[in-house]
């Protein structure tokens, strides 16, 4: 389950008109069409990169591993000094240059394609730049949000950038699947460098009041990034979703690196089918950006946590029977990405609006970055992990640890106070004052 400034000057007041809808924001609009775009490419990437590497360049369970470990090894080495690098700079241009470095790194492979010279190596180095560029990119965009829109209308514009996201997740293994009966797979890399590019185009246009902070107020780097981990650990509730993520994102990642392999190899199945049922698995997701905030408001706020968290681990039981019932391969490919995708969608779409919300906006660079160097920061540990034990004990016995891990790690939240919580505090004082 995923899911991290300069001081920043708060957005100006809105309009009344204005406030009650993000409509009626040329900004927020043409962020978000910008992130669209990129959303899309990304998912074409997504499905792309394995399949050049298992297909085309016959990579093995431990290729597979470190490719896997290889895009989210930056969340590990420099997650945290990256976050109060953001803190102290204007986020909008953070994130221009990191979609340049990926338009960049995502138009080399093709090329090197081309020439006949590419191999798994390269893949490899090629997902540890990327990875870098979305350290930067993923911790301003999220710390971004409170400057580009009103408070209020933080889970708003949220649950539209997921939405979006998640139509993606529909569209783009679709589209993916069905170019790949025609071209191969490094046509589709080019295509993703070509939506990075269009992000960065738009995200020229957007205009906002944001201001780096001072170099006078600025303070020692391993004193800022400690403040942003005391504020994480020191909160209860932020400190159980976190360690909630991290493991559960640990146990997830170790099996579901291998699902490539166990789909395009084991089972055999085509690139084509593998992204036609990754598409209509993600369905769900749309589900679940639609059920979101009803949920929410059904169940609590808080309560809606730890039942999305569990419902994730109940998402992983279809994949972990695939190689059980290979026949039924399709079906359970499906349903377990439709109910991990729902799963997903609702757990981020509450904590990421609690975190956003209680956190002063001096301090969301940091705090963003410290969840994510923890949260992300267990990934490539896991996707090595996952290449061992697969080419050890098979991919069965792979995918039956990570749902055994997940169901553990999702304890975090289930005995948490979250459990029994309707409404979840506004601010950080409001926490303290509720003793949670």
């Amino acid at each position: 389950m995923s899911s991290e400034t300069p001081a920043t000057a708060p957005a100006p007041p809105a309009p009344p008109d204005a406030a009650r809808t993000l409509w009626r924001r040329p900004n927020f609009l043409r962020f978000w069409g910008g992130e669209a775009g990129a959303q899309l490419g990304s998912e074409l990437g997504f499905l792309a990169m394995p399949v050049l590497a298992i297909v085309l360049l016959g990579a093995d369970e431990v290729e597979v591993g470190l490719l896997g470990a290889a895009g989210t090894l930056a969340f590990l080495v420099v997650g945290l000094p990256a976050g109060a690098w953001i803190d102290r700079a204007r986020k909008r241009p953070i994130m221009m240059r990191a979609n340049a470095v990926r338009v960049v790194a995502f138009a080399a492979v093709p090329l090197l394609w081309w020439a006949g010279v590419l191999e798994v190596w390269h893949l490899i180095l090629f997902a540890v730049v990327v990875g870098v560029a979305t350290v930067f990119f993923d911790i301003a965009y999220q710390s971004y949000i409170p400057v580009l829109v009103p408070r209020e209308r933080i889970a708003d514009a949220n649950g539209k950038l997921e939405s979006t996201a998640q139509l993606a997740g529909v569209g783009g293994p679709a589209l993916g699947g069905l170019l790949l009966t025609i071209v191969q797979a490094p046509v589709l890399l080019a295509a993703t460098a070509a939506t990075y590019l269009g992000s960065f185009i738009m995200l020229a246009t957007v205009r906002d009041d944001e201001v780096a902070r001072p170099k006078e107020d600025r303070r020692p780097l391993r004193v800022e990034i400690a403040e942003g981990l005391r504020f994480v650990f020191g909160n209860r509730l932020l400190r159980a979703i976190t360690l909630c993520t991290a493991s559960t994102n640990f146990f997830a990642t170790i099996g579901l690196t291998m699902l490539p392999l166990l789909v395009l190899r084991d089972l055999g199945l085509g690139p084509e089918i593998f992204g036609i049922a990754t598409a209509v698995g993600a369905i769900g997701g749309i589900v679940g950006a639609i059920v979101a905030a009803r949920l929410s408001a059904l169940i609590g706020e808080g309560t809606i946590i730890p039942v999305a968290a569990l419902l994730g681990v109940v998402g992983l039981i279809p994949i972990v029977l695939m190689p059980l019932l290979p026949a039924a391969a399709i079906p359970l490919l499906i349903l377990g990405q439709a109910l991990s995708a729902i799963a997903v969608l609702v757990y981020n779409i509450a904590q990421v609006s609690f975190r956003q919300r209680i956190c002063p906006l001096p301090l969301l660079g940091r705090m963003n970055a410290s969840i994510r160097f923890v949260v992300w920061g267990v990934m490539p540990i896991a996707g090595v992990l996952s290449g061992v034990l697969a080419a050890q004990l098979g991919i069965a016995t792979t995918l039956q640890i990570a749902l055994v891990g997940m169901l553990l790690g999702s304890g975090f939240v289930v005995l948490s106070p979250l459990l029994r919580m309707r409404r979840l505090p506004e601010s950080a004082d409001e926490h303290a004052a509720s003793g949670a």
